[in-house]
């Protein structure tokens, strides 16, 4: 059976036969064949802007993988630092390249002093840290002046190193401005996730030491959270790197995305949820309510996903570890009610709604000290991998700049009419 498609214009009667190429086919093919035609794609729903080698995702069975390596085995032996490698790389690191890699990582977490004491400092008291976030990131670029040079590698790498280093550093910095906390310096003795949480929580402890189990989690979170595949904030990183923007403005461009409610916010959306529903008791009339389209059931579905999200299923294992350290959060038998209800319900079952990554990644936050004006912050500190790897990508690919097309909707032409006429 030829693997092809065959598009007749009617208008015309020309047809024409075209190839199928890993999934897809070429749009310019039938550009060829309907020149005056554009395809009418609103959200890019079944538009594939890029081919990538960075991430494999099947959401009808539910598989996700990184340079073609599981999640779930990531998950379980990697650290972050490796896989925010491969996703850059394309591979993983041997001992060397990996030893490397995380002294050049440590040693780039510090800020200049003047982004710190001259710009975060300028925030408003009561500024939310992730705009500070998406701010300091865009500023970023002013300092690093050779940022602009993106086809030099070695200077590539260096902006690339540099961004990964500190984005733990400027969300600590970004939280402890919020809280009216001091300002807390990288500890080169830390691993980057331990790091990050010392930069957050240390208040007057010579040398902080976070629990192991809360390390190992960040870690498990980070690397469910490193790259997504073509979505909205991945989305925005390849057109600002379409038209040559520097990392630094195009990371920034990425966050701004994420800012948005309908993209990094939906883990707060489950935690607002679960606090409204308050008890089990009131689990089954609030599901009764979302059956009747009075209420959304935060945390289920997804846009890919048509199976069980498996990094839900890893967060899930992954807050039971956290919980023996920090208690047991007390919404947790909610949302664990709503899951066993919404698993064995027709209504849910038939529409293909299962628990995403957000259901318990904010039960995990929450219990280990993370305000929800973090939340979202948390979700682009290891994004940040991600969105590098797709920037990297595309000066590899050599693309053109991103220019879609539209479909005119507005007036036909017309006569201007002075004030006096109107």
């Amino acid at each position: 059976m030829s693997e092809s498609i065959t598009i007749t214009d009617n208008r015309t009667g020309e047809s024409k036969e075209i190839q199928i190429r890993n999934g897809g086919v070429p749009a310019k093919e039938f550009s060829a064949l309907l020149p005056d035609l554009w395809f009418y794609d609103p959200a890019l729903l079944s538009t594939a802007s890029c081919e990538s080698r960075i991430t494999y995702l099947d959401g009808e069975a539910g598989v996700l993988r990184y340079g073609g390596y599981p999640i779930e085995q990531l998950a379980d032996d990697a650290t972050f630092l490796e896989t925010a490698y491969l996703l850059i790389n394309g591979e993983l690191p041997n001992e060397i390249e990996y030893a490397e890699w995380t002294r050049e990582i440590t040693y780039h977490t510090f800020i200049h002093e003047n982004v710190r004491k001259r710009f975060l400092d300028g925030f408003h008291y009561d500024a939310h840290p992730m705009g500070m976030l998406v701010s300091a990131v865009a500023a970023l670029s002013t300092f690093y002046l050779d940022a602009k040079d993106i086809f030099d590698p070695e200077i590539l790498y260096k902006q690339i190193v540099r961004l990964i280093a500190k984005m733990p550093t400027l969300a600590a910095a970004a939280h402890r401005f919020s809280v009216g906390m001091p300002f807390v310096y990288p500890d080169n003795e830390l691993g980057y996730c331990a790091n990050f949480l010392s930069m957050m929580w240390k208040v007057a402890e010579p040398h902080f030491e976070p629990d192991p189990v809360l390390v190992r989690a960040m870690e498990t979170l980070f690397i469910m959270h490193a790259d997504h595949e073509q979505n909205c904030g991945t989305t925005a990183m390849r057109i600002v790197a379409s038209a040559h923007g520097d990392p630094y403005s195009a990371t920034a461009a990425a966050a701004a995305a994420l800012y948005g409610p309908r993209h990094g916010g939906a883990n707060e959306a489950v935690i607002h949820m679960l606090n409204e529903i308050g008890s089990i008791e009131n689990v089954e009339p609030y599901i009764q309510q979302v059956k009747e389209g009075k209420r959304i059931l935060q945390g289920f579905g997804h846009r890919v996903y048509k199976s069980y999200d498996p990094r839900a299923r890893i967060i899930k294992e992954t807050s039971e570890k956290v919980f023996a350290v920090t208690g047991k959060n007390p919404l947790l038998d909610v949302a664990l009610k709503i899951e066993e209800i919404a698993l064995s319900d027709e209504y849910f079952v038939s529409r293909r709604l299962y628990p995403n990554v957000d259901f318990y990644s904010g039960l995990i936050y929450q219990a280990m000290g993370f305000p929800l004006e973090m939340f979202t912050v948390l979700f682009a500190i290891p994004r940040t991998a991600g969105w590098l790897a797709h920037f990297k990508e595309l000066l590899e690919q050599d693309l053109k700049i991103t220019r879609p097309r539209q479909l005119y909707i507005g007036p036909e032409a017309r006569t201007f009419i002075p004030f006096s006429q109107r």
